[in-house]
């Protein structure tokens, strides 16, 4: 007898042959349309039992012509330079790895002008605001700090966690739509992300395109975003807030987008994009530093570390899909031959399942629950084709081998 399943996930749990990732791992989704209801699209496998985010890494090596890409990479930024002063970039992030070098090179050797746009962190970390603070004072680049009503956001984290064991979706919907908002406040008609999510698991021809599609950050249908599972205007009846406090979460219409003449774009479509060569040049270009210690629930020191939220998010993954932050890192650094297979998997037995216990306590009082009701949201999210609890403990009834 088939088990039951959670999230519309395959009932077969399969891992790829040359990395780690299984085929429960989800694709990217449109946040401000997720609910609680929907049936998650999934990373797809070839015959071979190869994942696509593998397939695509083999094109990137074999197949992409990536000095002609650099020559497109100029050409758009010499269609969009701005010879007065003005901005003429938008580049979002945290000041991480990946921000840190896609804001830096398109100044420093592309000549841009980029006005780097911050959707603050639930809960800074050290480590997380002193390379924030590097980003602009080592990386020599200007920055926008946009943090949001923290009791609306304190509250659409709880009903993202309770709603759709999902605590980071508030944050990846702003993080999504603010560099367009910026754009478009500052008269910036280019938005610049890093690498296309595409690359870890969404079909191959995604990564054909060198442009986000406009659906992550534009909407013409107001009424039906949701947030933390429940659509704005049953918030607002529920809770004692307005229209104007959901502002921020608000993406622009079609019409915005169009009118303003807003393209955005990923760095990694022209630049061959690999984490760990982005931390090694922030490392040398902005004064990024790893942490003094590992991240829980992986092996790396330099992955998930400016918000004490983030680790939650992972955690949350690892019970919905059965796959952690170790399983991402390891799968994307094989795929770059930083380590080989066999070495992932152990890394993969050894930090996956790991619990965030560092931060834990302030994640319950940031959303407000307790630690009983917060183990009764993970064990209700728990699919029945993944998990089996054996002598009272959880246990992932295939792991990796």
């Amino acid at each position: 007898m088939t088990a039951k399943t959670l999230f519309g996930l395959p009932s077969e749990v399969k891992h790829c042959s040359n990395c780690v990732i299984s085929n429960q791992r989800p694709s990217s989704t449109i946040e401000f349309k997720n609910k609680s209801s929907d049936k998650k699209k999934v990373i797809e496998f070839s015959e071979e039992n190869i994942c696509s985010a593998c397939l695509y890494n083999k094109i990137k090596e074999q197949s992409i012509d990536w000095d002609m890409r650099d020559k497109k990479l100029m050409e758009l930024c010499d269609r969009h330079r701005k010879s007065n002063g003005d901005y003429d970039v938008i580049v979002p992030g945290s000041g991480g790895k990946d921000s840190a070098y896609t804001s830096h090179i398109l100044k420093y050797k592309y000549g841009m002008n980029p006005l780097t746009v911050t959707w603050a962190p639930h809960l800074y970390t050290n480590i997380g605001w002193e390379n924030f603070t590097n980003w602009m004072h080592e990386g020599g680049l200007d920055n926008l700090l946009y943090t949001p009503n923290g009791k609306l956001h304190r509250l659409l984290t709880k009903l993202a966690f309770k709603n759709l064991l999902h605590p980071f979706q508030p944050f990846i919907v702003g993080q999504r739509i603010i560099g367009p908002s910026i754009a478009k406040k500052y008269g910036v008609d280019l938005v610049m992300y890093g690498e296309n999510q595409a690359e870890y698991g969404n079909k191959i021809d995604e990564n054909k395109d060198p442009k986000m599609d406009n659906n992550f950050f534009s909407s013409d249908d107001i009424d039906n975003i949701t947030l933390g599972g429940e659509k704005i205007k049953d918030i607002i009846e529920k809770y004692d807030f307005n229209l104007g406090d959901f502002k921020p979460y608000i993406p622009l219409t079609s019409k915005e987008i169009e009118e303003s003449n807003i393209e955005v774009h990923y760095l990694g479509y022209y630049l061959k994009w690999d984490p760990q060569e982005c931390f090694y040049y922030a490392v040398q270009n902005t004064g990024f530093k790893p942490n003094t210690e590992r991240t829980q629930g992986s092996y790396s020191k330099y992955s998930s570390i400016d918000d004490k939220i983030d680790p939650f998010h992972y955690f949350t993954t690892y019970i919905k899909f059965g796959i952690g932050r170790a399983t991402y890192d390891a799968a994307q650094e094989i795929r770059n031959d930083k380590i080989t297979r066999e070495e992932g998997i152990q890394l993969v037995k050894k930090y996956d399942s790991e619990f965030p216990d560092k931060y834990f306590k302030e994640f319950l009082e940031y959303i407000d629950i307790s630690e009983e009701e917060f183990w009764e949201i993970i064990d209700k999210n728990r699919s029945p084709h993944l998990w089996e609890k054996i002598d009272n403990i959880w246990k992932l009834k295939k792991i990796i081998f």
